[in-house]
């Protein structure tokens, strides 16, 4: 496991991966190792065809295909570094081709189904101030949870935020009135309750550390039990409802791109496939003769 351990202190000390992201790549490789042990394999001069039978397996476990494909990627990378290391010259995965990926169309919330979730929260309270607040920036700036855990205080000026996204990149989004209105109310009131040890960030458990994004998605799951929606709610679903909103509103899909953070339009083109209501209302609008 000597070369697992190492390539897992590249993806942390040389690449800056995230702990989330190593523990997934550990998971995936760890899975690779036990089906060679199991077979009898080397690891480094491991064949395709053995590749193949590893496949096999995959499929016999019902995996997906974005599930399989992940696996694959992870494996490829490893190989890669085995190679740049010169501890072998072989990458068995390099012929691997990824299954095509199901097509699945995103998950969203319809606006009254939001508002519902807004109204059910108790703002007289510091914990109900931080989870609507919660709610509010993550609808209506779409940033992504492990965005949203990492915001200060002092990101925020007026209307705008500034978010350092994936690759340590950053950008500007916005929030709007409502939001904003909830922000000054957390700031000047159970923000300060909260705030034990003069953190500089913005969203606080009840003990005064930083929020984790596995505390904001318990939090969102509590919130939606206090409602009639019937779904699961989770960070990225309220980002897919920003995205789907503004193009249903007419919004134009290079500044939903800009907006999200997505380097390629590709990414974001997948909204187009959700705003059926907003191309029907246009086309009977429009068209001459669409209604007698």
């Amino acid at each position: 496991m000597k070369y697992l351990e190492e390539y897992l202190k590249y993806l942390k000390y040389e690449k800056n991966y995230s702990q989330e992201t190593i523990d997934s790549y550990e998971e995936d490789l760890v899975e690779f190792y036990d089906f060679i042990k199991q077979e009898g394999l080397e690891l480094l001069t491991i064949k395709y065809e053995d590749v193949r039978f590893f496949l096999m397996e995959l499929d016999k476990k019902k995996n997906k295909a974005t599930t399989v494909s992940r696996k694959l990627s992870s494996l490829r990378g490893f190989y890669k570094f085995l190679i740049n290391r010169e501890y072998t010259t072989n990458n068995p995965f390099i012929l691997i081709k990824s299954p095509k990926k199901e097509k699945k169309l995103p998950r969203f919330f319809y606006y009254n189904e939001l508002e519902e979730m807004f109204d059910s929260i108790d703002l007289s309270e510091p914990l109900g101030q931080r989870n609507r607040l919660i709610l509010e920036v993550l609808y209506a700036s779409g940033v992504r949870v492990s965005e949203l855990v990492n915001m200060k205080t002092k990101d925020f000026n007026g209307e705008e935020i500034k978010v350092l996204g994936k690759g340590n990149k950053e950008r500007i989004t916005r929030i709007g009135d409502y939001a904003k209105e909830v922000l000054d109310l957390y700031l000047s009131d159970g923000y300060k309750e909260l705030n034990k040890n003069n953190s500089d960030y913005l969203f606080l458990n009840k003990n005064g550390g930083k929020l984790t994004t596995r505390g904001v998605r318990y939090i969102l799951d509590e919130v939606i039990k206090n409602t009639n929606v019937k779904k699961k709610i989770s960070p990225h679903m309220l980002r897919h409802s920003f995205a789907t909103h503004l193009l249903n509103e007419g919004c134009d899909i290079l500044s939903v791109q800009e907006l999200l953070g997505h380097e390629s339009l590709t990414a974001t083109a997948i909204y187009t496939h959700v705003t059926t209501d907003r191309l029907k209302d246009v086309y009977f609008k429009t068209h001459p003769r669409a209604k007698k």
